[in-house]
């Protein structure tokens, strides 16, 4: 091969790095064994890891722990599906576009909007091409956030935003009940408003009351209304639609997708109208029929990436989507129906509602933080207790529990406090023993 290339060795390949930074000398590696010998050194690193098949896990805040039916990994694991990556050639593709479309055709139902996109790479990056839509559309250079959104996600919009000179500002949220600061919102929506951005349920697990009011005030300045939800919430609460957004986003990981030790994920696109539909970003399957109109036929439509004709005039230079997650979507969604989602919905609403309640009944613990409704995960201080959040969860640990996220660091305002997750997966004796080991651990002290 070298000599047909007319090398005289593979150095020769890496004379542009210099000299300077590279290891000329011989690297301390061991011995080489056999592959049964390799097979078990591997097994033995990787049981070093717990998964929530060992521990019980409270942990959420992006990523959750629900249940998966088997059919939907079944599906996703055929070969016409696992391995086809991505519909460059439609005419060969029909299988993947078809599950595609009706994916969108299912968002979109689920969202209350009119149009959905097949998919992005997770709930930050739909953020931050959310915030570029809305600037084009409005000519404008504003973004308005709540304070309560998790600081990656906020950090992804930020990158989204910088090249294209977009700023972003936060807008204040009531210490007591969560809802968005009205007078502040008010002060802070203007004339440079792309759009107003909100969170239902938040990343701290409260609903907004007020959605529909916040919609009504960015419309009469002009800006565009996007919410952000998890999709699960829907089988029981107002769609984003219905509550006035012209634009829909959320994560699709709790529709079939595995945590996969957070990732990949799923971002989900929607806008409410024609007018919107060209200035979303990512791809778009239509059905149309073939040219003897003997069968319907599916192909990428409106084709807005760089990647393709559109060049610099592109809406967003994300080359792919989460096709096979999608998929997965796609898959759950069809075996749930809106029956089956309604029913999970109440089980999970019941789950965390009796967690909350039974955590209120442990001296010292303030549960949750928010005088508001709250859907899966909620929020518990240990500021009366004199403990630290992450001493609990260390704690917690050591008893096969995985505690909430500890959100100091992120909210130092809420003190030492957790946001934990509760869904269909955690049965009543997973609760109450979550309970009874921080009532322990509080009682050790």
């Amino acid at each position: 091969m070298l000599r047909e290339l007319g090398v005289h060795d593979v150095d020769a390949f890496f004379e542009d790095i210099p000299k300077s930074i590279k290891e000329d000398s011989a690297l301390n590696l061991p011995p080489a064994i056999s592959e049964m010998e390799t097979r078990l050194r591997v097994e033995n690193l990787l049981s070093r890891n717990l998964s929530t098949r060992d521990v019980v896990s409270f942990l959420g805040g992006g990523v959750w722990p629900h249940y998966v039916p088997a059919a939907v990994d079944e599906i996703v694991s055929r070969s016409e599906f696992l391995t086809s990556y991505t519909p460059y050639q439609p005419e060969i593709s029909q299988g993947m576009l078809q599950a595609l479309f009706e994916y969108q055709s299912m968002v979109a139902e689920l969202m209350g909007m009119e149009f959905a996109n097949s998919s992005l790479y997770d709930w930050a990056t739909a953020l931050g091409e959310a915030a570029r839509m809305a600037s084009r559309i409005t000519g404008r250079d504003e973004f308005l956030v709540p304070h309560y959104v998790p600081p990656n996600r906020i950090q992804t919009l930020k990158t989204f935003c910088e090249p294209a000179r977009i700023r972003v500002f936060e807008v204040g949220q009531d210490r007591r009940t969560g809802a968005i600061l009205d007078d502040e919102l008010q002060q802070k929506i203007s004339s440079k408003t792309a759009g107003v951005y909100i969170e239902n349920p938040s990343h701290l697990g409260f609903l907004e009351a007020g959605a529909k009011r916040i919609g009504e005030l960015a419309h009469q300045k002009g800006a565009l209304f996007i919410i952000g939800v998890d999709p699960i919430s829907l089988g029981l609460f107002a769609s984003p639609g219905e509550a006035g957004a012209d634009i829909a986003i959320g994560e699709g990981q709790p529709l079939g997708n595995h945590m996969n030790y957070g990732g990949p994920l799923l971002g989900l696109f929607a806008c409410r109208d024609e007018k919107l539909l060209r200035q979303m970003p990512g791809r778009l399957i239509g059905k149309t029929i073939t040219k003897d109109g003997s069968s319907k036929a599916f192909t990428m439509v409106l084709q807005t990436r760089e990647q393709h004709i559109r060049r610099d005039k592109a809406t967003s230079n994300i080359c792919t989507n989460e096709a096979l997650c999608a998929l997965a979507a796609a898959a759950y969604l069809s075996l749930m129906g809106p029956q089956g989602l309604e029913r999970l919905g109440k089980i999970i609403l019941n789950n965390s509602h009796y967690a909350m309640q039974q955590l209120k009944e442990v001296n010292g613990l303030e549960v949750p933080l928010f005088e508001a409704q709250h859907f899966k995960e909620f929020t518990v201080g240990f500021d009366r207790t004199g403990l630290a959040a992450s001493r609990i969860n260390a704690e917690l640990l050591k008893r096969g529990i995985q505690g909430g996220i500890c959100l100091h660091d992120q909210f130092p305002e809420l003190g030492q406090s957790t946001l934990n997750c509760v869904t269909e997966c955690h049965t009543r004796q997973d609760i109450d023993l979550f309970v009874a080991a921080i009532k322990t651990i509080l009682g050790e002290r």
